[in-house]
C-alpha cells in the first residue's frame, strides 16, 4: 500500500524534535563546558566523548528489545513516546548547573544529566530508524521520506543551532533548552499520530540477540556503509565542533556589510545557522532527484566531492570580517550536507530489506542500532580530537567568552574546521566508489 503523503511527512516531522538535541551535544556541550564553567578543553573534550560512548552501549539492547515488543500501538511508538520526554528532560537538567559548584561538580552535574538525555535520544532515534524500513519497502518512496525528515530535520537544526544559542543569550542556556521542550515532544508525538494507520509488522521478532546481530553482521553492504557512514560524520562532527569557536574568533563582524544587523541581532553562531538550514533546505528536493537519476551511492559522491571544494574555499576566507560572505557559503554548505543528511538514510532500508528477503527475520531495529553506531562513534570520538588537537595548539580555556589567543591555535581552529574534515570526507568518497558501490549493486541486484 502505498504511502498518503501525510504519512511521509508525519514521519519525517520527527526528526524536527530528534535532531533538537543531536545539535545541541554536537554544537553547544564542549563550548558550555569551556567557555562558561571554565573546565580545560582536553578535559572537556574526553568527558563529552565517554558519555556518547556509554550512549553506544544502549544502541543494541534498544533496538533488541524494540524489535521484540508487542503492543496495541506496535513495535515503536511506545519506545518513541516515553523516550522525548526522557532526552527533552535530560537536555534542560545539563544546563541548569546550580551556582557555586567547583569544577568537579560541575562536570558531575553535566555529565549525570547529559547520560539521561542520551538515554532518551537512543529510546526515539533508534525505533524511528527502524520505522524507515517497516512502513515502506520501496526505495522511491524511502528517498521522498527521507528528504521531507532532512527538511524538518533542518528546522531542528535551526532551533539547536540557532533559536537556543540566541535566546541563551538573553535568557540563560536551561530557560533557552526548556523554551524548545514543546517542539521537541510535540514534534515527535505529532508524527506518532499522522503515521499511526501506515503499514507496520506487528509481530514480534523471535530472534535471539546474538542471531539478530549476526544476521545484521552478515550483510557485509550494510557493515561497509555503516562505516563510511561513520566517516563522514566525523567530518561533519569536527566541523560542528569547531564552529562555535570559529563564531567567536575567526568571524567578526565588521559593522559594514550587508547582514551585519542581522549578525548584531542574532549573534554570529545564529546566523551562520541560520544559513547552513536555508541551503539544507533548498538542496533535498534536488538531492531526492539526483539520487532517482544517478542512483542513490552515485549522488551521494557528487554531494560529497562538492563539499571538498567548499571546504577548500572556506579556508581561504577566514578569517573574515566579512559576515555576508561567510554566510553565502554557508547557504552552500548547507546544500552540500544535504546530500550527506539526506541519501544515507534513504540507502540503509533498501539494505534491510536484502537481509529480510534471504531470512525473514523483521530486525528493523538491530539494523537501525547498528546504523547509528557509527554515528555516534564519529560524534563521540570528535569532541576529544578537536579537544586534543586544539590543546596542543596551546588553547586557552575562559568563563567569559572569548580571551586572546596565539596565532599557532587560531590557524589550527582554522584547518580543524576545513582542511581536516576535507581530507576525512576524501577518504569517505573514495571507500563509496571503490568499495560500497559494487557491493551494492550485487546484494540489490
Amino acid at each position: 500500500m502505498a504511502l498518503s503523503l501525510g504519512q511521509k511527512a508525519g514521519w519525517g516531522l520527527a526528526d524536527m524534535g530528534i535532531v533538537v538535541f543531536v545539535i545541541v551535544k554536537q554544537l553547544l556541550i564542549l563550548t558550555y563546558l569551556t567557555a562558561f564553567l571554565g573546565v580545560p578543553v582536553g578535559i572537556a573534550g574526553f568527558v563529552t566523548t565517554a558519555v556518547l560512548i556509554f550512549d553506544m552501549i544502549t544502541d543494541p539492547l534498544i533496538g533488541y528489545l524494540s524489535d521484540r515488543t508487542q503492543s496495541r500501538w506496535g513495535r515503536r511508538a511506545p519506545w518513541m513516546f516515553v523516550g522525548v520526554v526522557v532526552m527533552a528532560a535530560g537536555m534542560v537538567g545539563m544546563f541548569a548547573t546550580p551556582a557555586g559548584l567547583a569544577m568537579t561538580g560541575n562536570l558531575t552535574w553535566v555529565v549525570g544529566f547529559f547520560v539521561l538525555a542520551t538515554v532518551g535520544f537512543t529510546m526515539v532515534a533508534i525505533p524511528y530508524g527502524a520505522q524507515s524500513g517497516e512502513i515502506t519497502q520501496d526505495p522511491k518512496e524511502r528517498s521522498a521520506m527521507t528528504g521531507f525528515r532532512m527538511a524538518f530535520a533542518s528546522i531542528g537544526i535551526l532551533i539547536g543551532g540557532a533559536l537556543i544559542p540566541g535566546l541563551a543569550g538573553s535568557i540563560g542556556y536551561a530557560s533557552a533548552a526548556l523554551a524548545v521542550t514543546p517542539l521537541m515532544v510535540g514534534a515527535v508525538w505529532l508524527s506518532l499520530w499522522a503515521t499511526r494507520k501506515a503499514p507496520r509488522i506487528e509481530q514480534a521478532a523471535t530472534v535471539d540477540l546474538s542471531g539478530m546481530f549476526g544476521l545484521v553482521f552478515s550483510n557485509k553492504a550494510f557493515v561497509v556503509l555503516v562505516l563510511l557512514y561513520g566517516v563522514m560524520t566525523l567530518a561533519i562532527a569536527m566541523i560542528t565542533a569547531g564552529l562555535p569557536f570559529a563564531a567567536l574568533y575567526l568571524i567578526v563582524d565588521s559593522g559594514d556589510t550587508a547582514l551585519s544587523g542581522a549578525a548584531a541581532a542574532l549573534g554570529t553562531l545564529s546566523l551562520m545557522f541560520a544559513a547552513f538550514v536555508v541551503g539544507s533546505i533548498l538542496s533535498q528536493a534536488v538531492w531526492v532527484l539526483l539520487s532517482h537519476r544517478l542512483g542513490k551511492p552515485q549522488a551521494l559522491v557528487v554531494g560529497l566531492v562538492l563539499y571538498v571544494v567548499l571546504l577548500y574555499a572556506l579556508y581561504t576566507m577566514l578569517p573574515s570580517v566579512n559576515v555576508t560572505a561567510i554566510a553565502g557559503m554557508f547557504v552552500l554548505a548547507g546544500m552540500t550536507n544535504g546530500a550527506y543528511q539526506q541519501i544515507p538514510w534513504a540507502i540503509y532500508p533498501d539494505l534491510m530489506d536484502v537481509t529480510r528477503r534471504e531470512t525473514g527475520a523483521a530486525i528493523e531495529g538491530a539494523f537501525s542500532a547498528i546504523w547509528l553506531f557509527g554515528q555516534k562513534l564519529a560524534n563521540a570520538v570528535a569532541p576529544a580530537v578537536l579537544g586534543v588537537t586544539l590543546a596542543a595548539a596551546g588553547w586557552q580555556e575562559a568563563t567569559e567568552g572569548v580571551v586572546p589567543q596565539s596565532d599557532e591555535a587560531l590557524a589550527t581552529l582554522q584547518m580543524s574546521i576545513t582542511l581536516f574534515p576535507a581530507g576525512i570526507l576524501v577518504v569517505a568518497i573514495l571507500g563509496l566508489w571503490l568499495i560500497y558501490r559494487p557491493m551494492a549493486a550485487r546484494a540489490l541486484a
